[in-house]
This record gives structure tokens, sequence and C-alpha cells, in this order.
């Protein structure tokens, strides 16, 4: 590393030190509460279908009316009858104040059993919604770590090259070495390079991704600690998870209130043929209502029951019965299927948990095994064992299995999240948990390291 490029760094460093704060899983997730497109979205889409129930309830109750109509009218007529006035011109104005109360209401009482249905649905379709959130904030958080962990690795890895690379071009200078030792060393440095340029295009998007899900600047983030271990992570068998997800997935709860919905559908169309009784009652003030009575005012009190008994509709409400009836149908094929998806998206986070911490472990083993194999060939080098390129294959293993480590922790916790998610038992405790092994960085995030690096 020359010494422009650490000057660089530092200058970066402690200019972020003095105005920036990493940002920890947690408050990631309150600002996401507050700016997340998909998320604001949810809520007003919860909000709307609050209402369902309060507007299918309205037919059940009374309705409250009053009306007014003030009209002049123009007429006259011939009589022969001396006395009777030849002009019937006259002015009337007629208020009233009607009540109408639903006695038997079939069709009502179906619709307001649906728009509860649907109401239900609404809420359990929005509480999936909030816990997708936690797992998309968490796999754009990660997708952002493990760039800027690619990033540490491919600069310390083309840190490694180039002075690889010093070395094998002054041992050719001095006649001790060969040139295709510095070949191949160029080689794998050109190669880092373009690894490099791809690990920084791979940040910049993660890191908009981030942001534009939060709102706000994601320079720094927690990393997860040294600390953590997939087994400090205890799950119950797989038949409980079973249980769990069929009571409580939230997609399965929405699609239950659905078929429900169906249901009082069905009941709402027959409910064509079913009669309505209404009591009806009416206070009216009629002043000049009529040309009999345009000279007199009249106030009128009724009180009654209206019956409505449908006879024929051309067959309206016997398709829309089986209009409804298949609809209903669908809806429980589509429960079936969602159930299998379900079932299938749970065994396979529950299998990626436990397959991950054996994976771990053996990455883990990996990792150990990279690091004693990359010094012990950087010795037989100098006991003239192994050549050039044994060491620089030593280094990309090393590489990549440390790149496989961290792409298996991150995954490990997400599989851990959306296993919960399946589950319908997401909740915020579980981030919590997740967010207690990420602790803040100690050193400027790679990303301004590399902008200060590029620029140099």
């Amino acid at each position: 590393m020359t010494i422009a490029r650490k000057i660089t760094i530092i200058v970066f460093t402690a200019a972020l030190a003095g105005s920036a704060q990493a940002l920890s899983l947690l408050d990631a997730y309150e600002a996401a509460l507050e700016h997340d497109p998909t998320y604001r979205s949810a809520i007003h889409e919860s909000e709307a279908g609050q209402q369902t129930e309060i507007i299918t309830r309205a037919s059940l109750l009374p309705n409250l009316t009053i009306t007014h109509t003030d009209s002049k009218s123009v007429g006259n007529q011939k009589t022969s009858t001396p006395g009777i006035p030849n002009d019937l011109s006259f002015r009337s104005q007629v208020s009233a104040l009607t009540l109408r109360q639903p006695i038997i209401n079939m069709e009502a009482v179906a619709g307001y059993r649906q728009g509860q249905a649907q109401t239900n649905s609404s809420r359990a379709r929005f509480s999936g919604q909030s816990q997708q959130l936690i797992v998309r904030l968490v796999e754009v958080y990660f997708e952002a770590l493990l760039a800027q962990h690619r990033l540490k690795l491919a600069h310390a890895q083309l840190d490694s090259l180039t002075e690889l690379k010093r070395v094998n071009e002054n041992m050719l200078m001095k006649g001790e070495g060969t040139t295709t030792d510095v070949l191949e060393t160029q080689s794998r440095h050109a190669l880092a390079q373009a690894q490099l340029i791809e690990a920084q295009d791979e940040l910049y998007v993660a890191q908009l991704r981030l942001e534009s899900m939060i709102g706000r600047e994601a320079v720094q983030l927690h990393h997860l600690s040294d600390i953590f271990r997939a087994d400090m992570i205890f799950l119950p068998g797989f038949e409980d998870w079973r249980a769990l997800a069929i009571d409580r997935n939230a997609e399965l709860v929405t699609q239950r209130h659905i078929v429900q919905s169906g249901k009082e559908e069905i009941r709402k169309s027959y409910a064509g043929h079913t009669p309505r009784v209404d009591f009806v009652a009416s206070l009216s003030r009629n002043k000049s209502a009529s040309f009999i009575t345009f000279d007199r005012d009249v106030e009128l009190a009724t009180v009654g029951v209206e019956v409505n008994l449908p006879l024929y509709a051309g067959g309206r409400v016997n398709a829309l019965t089986d209009q409804a009836k298949a609809n209903h149908a669908r809806a429980e094929a589509e429960l079936d299927a969602i159930m299998d998806n379900v079932l299938v998206e749970l065994r396979r986070q529950y299998q990626r948990v436990y397959s991950s911490v054996r994976r771990i472990e053996s990455l883990e083993l990996a990792v150990k095994s990279a690091k004693l194999l990359v010094h012990a060939t950087e010795k037989s080098i100098q006991g003239g064992i192994r050549i050039n390129l044994d060491l620089l294959d030593a280094q990309q293993q090393l590489f990549n299995s440390e790149i496989n480590l961290a792409e298996a922790k991150y995954h490990f916790l997400l599989a851990y999240l959306r296993l919960n998610l399946a589950a319908g038992t997401l909740v915020l405790d579980d981030l919590r948990k997740i967010a207690s092994y990420f602790t803040p960085a100690d050193s400027a995030p790679e990303n301004l390291t590399t902008t200060g690096a590029m620029q140099k």
C-alpha cells in the first residue's frame, strides 16, 4: 500500500468519524417504517380495508333522510260553472323526514358478514406485509454488508498481490527469480484489480438499495460480531413449526378470510330471492302540495311496515349465485395451493437453518486451513519446495473461503427470519435478537476507502 493511499484512507476515516454514526439494524428498521414506499402503501391499503366492515354494517342500521321540495306549478282550467277560478297556478313546498329500519334483509346481513371477512383479510395481509418488511430490510442490509466484506477482501487480495508482484520483480532484477513468476503474478494482479472494480460497483448498488428503503445515507453499518455462533439459536422441531404455519401464516390467514368472504357472497347473491321487510316512519309538512290543496297547509305522520317480495329478475339472481359459487370454489383451490407453497417454503428454510450450521463450521475450518496453507506455502517457496503459482492458488483459496464463510453466516440469519415469516411468528423481538449479534465497525467502511484509493 502506497503512502499516498494510506494518507487518503486516514483522511476519509477521520472525516467520517466526525460526521457519521454507524447505522444499526434497528435504526434501519425504524427508518424503513417511516420511508419504505412498499410499507407505506401497505399502511394505506390497510386503512382502506378497515372501512369495509363499517360500510357494509350501514345497511343494517337505521337510515334517516330529510327532503325538501320547493316548486311552482302553472295551469288553468276551462269551466262553465260560475265562481270557480280558471287559474290553477300555485307554489308548493313539501318537507319530509323519513326513517327506514331494515327488519328482514338477508342480503344486508350476508353483506355485513362479507365485510367483516374482508376487513379481517385486510388485517392479516397487513400483518404479513409488516413481517415482510423485516425480511426485506435485513436482506438489503446484509447485501450491503456482504458487498463491503467482499470489497475489503478484494483490497486485501490486491495488496497482497501488489507486494508479491514487487518481490518477484525485484528478485528477477537480481537474477534470483523467473519471468514466469512475474507473469503469473501480473496476471493475478490484473484479475484482482478487475475484481476490485466489480466489488466497488456491487457495493454502490447495494447501498443504493438500502438507502432507497430507509430514506437516509447508509455509509457505516454494524458488522457481525466475532462472537457469533450459529448454534446460539435454538430451534424446535419441524412439526411444531408446521403447526404454527398452518395456524398463523399471514398468507394462509388472509386466504381463509377470502374463502369466508366468498361463502358470504353466495348467501348475498341468493338473498335476491328472499323478501325484504323494512320499518318505515315519516313526518311531512306540505304547503300547497297539489292543485287540490293549493290553499292548505298539511302535516302528516305515517308509521308502517314495507314488504318487498321479489318475483322475477330475468335470471339475474340465479346467475349471480352460480358465479359466486364458482368464485368460492376457486378461492378454496387457491387456499390449498397456498398451503402447499407455505409448507414447502417452511421446510426449505428449516433445512437451510440446520444445514447452515454445519456449513458454517466447515467453512470456518476451511478458512483456518487456508490461512495455514498460505503461511506454509510461503515457507516452502523460501525452501525451494513450492513455486510462486502455489502461493497464488493458496491466496485465492483463502479469499474464496472467507467470502463463502461470510455468505453462509448471513444466509443462516436470513433463513432463520424467513422460517419465522413462513410460520407467521416473525416479530420485532426476532429482529432485536439478530441485531444483538452485530456491533459497530472499528474502521472506516470500505466504500469510502476505495473512493479515496481510486481518486489517487
